[in-house]
């Protein structure tokens, strides 16, 4: 039975450990495109392609170059937090080799190889930002061989192309700079066959600038207005009581900070806010309310479009989750994003002068989720 490689066992096994991760997983669909560069090394036999290609002539010496320049574009869809589909062109770049013969002679090769793959990729998240990959998938390489030859080699063809289509494997790491830009570091093990149908593996390390898109909110349309039904007429012959007067509930509004609800730049509601929704889900038992309003908040620290976006966010991840978890009517509650524009913190008291940790503690009170209840117990 063929043996297999050690990469391609890691693949595989780091692969099933990433799709039995269900815990990570949530709704993150969304597209993304990218690049990568970085070196290849080539896997060779001089002499075997020799003896191959010169029937009966011996090898004599030996020099090979089998490190080069490797490229990949590539494209993917993101299906949910652990697993992608991707799909990309790859350059693996050139490998070369020369030998002398007996009889006495020369032979040189040069071998190009490009192709096509398509992974299933495994995503890990280890922290908020940083994530470990896994792939394994198929890839399809189409080989350019060109030939020179002396004495013994003189009447060599001078190229020759061949398609192959085979497996590939990898590992690497991933981290998020910012929602719309990612980096990421990949081994790859690409498998081959060379000019004399010899299989051969081609190693790749790259780095990768990633670029996800379609990564919006859902907009959901704000709770319709309760419009109270007009009061039945009294009978003209008795006087009416007169009506008491009803005041309007005053609104109750809870603050929480988005320090425990998420992690920083994030949207995703952590374990320590789960508690703390649940906990407010709980008080609301048995209340009657009548609308309740999600407002998302961001500190000044980054662009005015991205704390927008970021705000909206967090306020509909509140939402669902009271949905979801805490049994609220749908119909009933809203969200929407204010990004900076309602801070806490008054203008002076957190100078951008200070140490940027610094000043992320200073602006926290800015970083926030309210909670306005419209109702009567």
């Amino acid at each position: 039975m063929k043996k297999l490689t050690v990469l391609h066992l890691l693949g595989v096994a780091g692969m099933a450990t990433f799709l039995a991760s269900s815990a990570y997983a949530q709704s993150t669909s969304h597209f993304y495109g990218g690049g990568s560069v970085g070196q290849s090394r080539t896997e060779m036999d001089p002499a075997h392609t020799t003896g191959v290609l010169l029937p009966g002539v011996n090898t004599t010496g030996v020099a090979t170059d089998n490190k080069d320049k490797a490229f990949k574009l590539f494209g993917g869809y993101q299906i949910n937090r652990n697993i992608a589909l991707e799909a990309g062109f790859f350059d693996l770049g050139k490998n070369r080799f020369s030998t002398s013969t007996s009889p006495s002679g020369t032979l040189s090769g040069e071998t190009r190889v490009q192709g096509l793959n398509f992974d299933l990729v495994g995503t890990l998240p280890l922290t908020e930002r940083f994530s470990a990959l896994a792939r394994v998938g198929a890839q399809h390489a189409w080989s350019k061989d060109r030939f020179s030859g002396t004495g013994a080699g003189a009447g060599i063809p001078s190229s020759s192309k061949h398609n192959d289509s085979n497996y590939k494997v990898g590992l690497g790491v991933q981290y998020e700079m910012t929602p719309a830009f990612w980096i990421r570091g990949d081994v790859e093990r690409y498998r081959i066959k060379d000019a004399v149908g010899r299989r051969a593996n081609v190693d790749v390390a790259s780095v990768s600038l990633v670029f996800p898109f379609g990564r919006a909110p859902e907009r959901v349309a704000a709770a319709p207005v309760y419009v109270a039904p007009a009061p039945m007429p009294e009978p003209v012959a008795v006087a009416p009581a007169p009506a008491p007067v009803v005041m309007a509930p005053a609104p109750q509004r809870v603050s929480f900070s988005a320090d425990t609800l998420f992690g920083f730049d994030k949207s995703t509601v952590r374990p320590e806010g789960r508690v703390e929704l649940d906990k407010f889900s709980n008080q609301l038992s048995g209340t009657s309310y009548q609308s309740i309003s999600v407002e998302g908040h961001t500190d000044r620290l980054g662009s005015t479009e991205y704390n927008q976006t970021l705000s909206e966010e967090r306020a509909e991840s509140v939402k669902n989750y009271l949905v979801t978890s805490g049994n609220i009517d749908p119909t009933r509650i809203s969200a929407v994003g204010k990004s900076e524009t309602q801070p806490v913190t008054a203008a002076g008291d957190c100078s951008d002068k200070q140490a940027r940790p610094s000043l992320i503690n200073c602006l926290q009170p800015d970083r926030r989720v309210e909670v306005e209840v419209t109702g009567t117990r």
